[in-house]
């Protein structure tokens, strides 16, 4: 198990309404330097869906299509202990601090991916931030049990909440 600070920035500038937290960047994504990193998880393929655009290839492309559609990115997770990518192995936490973001950027939903980001936000941030969040399904292949259209079919709350804001 090793101690792993988060290596990557928030994404978001002062237009982005919406924020999608994560739990923790993977082994991949830490390599990359970018969130979602690793091919299998369908995060990418999930947004480019719902938005009817191409997934963005680049890590430039990314931040520009999250910016575009006024969404921010970031993770719950500061730093901690980790084995590999696994979320079950998550200890000694240290959270975010979304005010980062929050400060910033008139962020009217949070949205966690997956159960786990989920628990981390309710136990370390939602207290003191008072927002609840609304959890998705994990984007993550381990969530095998979600097909691409139904991670769609709950993850267009996002655009629809983004229509009205």
């Amino acid at each position: 198990m090793e101690n792993v600070v988060h290596p990557i920035d928030p994404v978001f500038d002062e237009s982005s309404r919406i924020l999608i937290l994560g739990s923790f960047p993977s082994v991949k994504s830490r390599e990359v330097q970018f969130y979602y990193g690793h091919p299998q998880n369908r995060f990418w393929k999930v947004l480019a869906s719902l938005f009817h655009e191409e997934i963005p290839s680049e890590n430039k492309g990314k931040k520009d299509f999250l910016l575009a559609h006024h969404i921010a990115l970031w993770d719950v997770i500061h730093s901690c202990k980790i084995n590999g990518s696994s979320d079950a192995s998550i200890k000694d936490v240290t959270a975010n601090d979304l005010k980062v973001i929050l400060d910033k950027a008139a962020i009217q939903k949070i949205y966690v991916n997956g159960k786990t980001a989920e628990k981390l936000y309710r136990k370390y941030i939602e207290h003191e931030l008072h927002m609840d969040c609304v959890c998705l399904p994990s984007t993550s292949p381990a969530n095998a049990v979600y097909s691409l259209e139904r991670l769609l079919s709950e993850w267009k709350k996002i655009k629809e909440a983004l229509e009205v804001l």
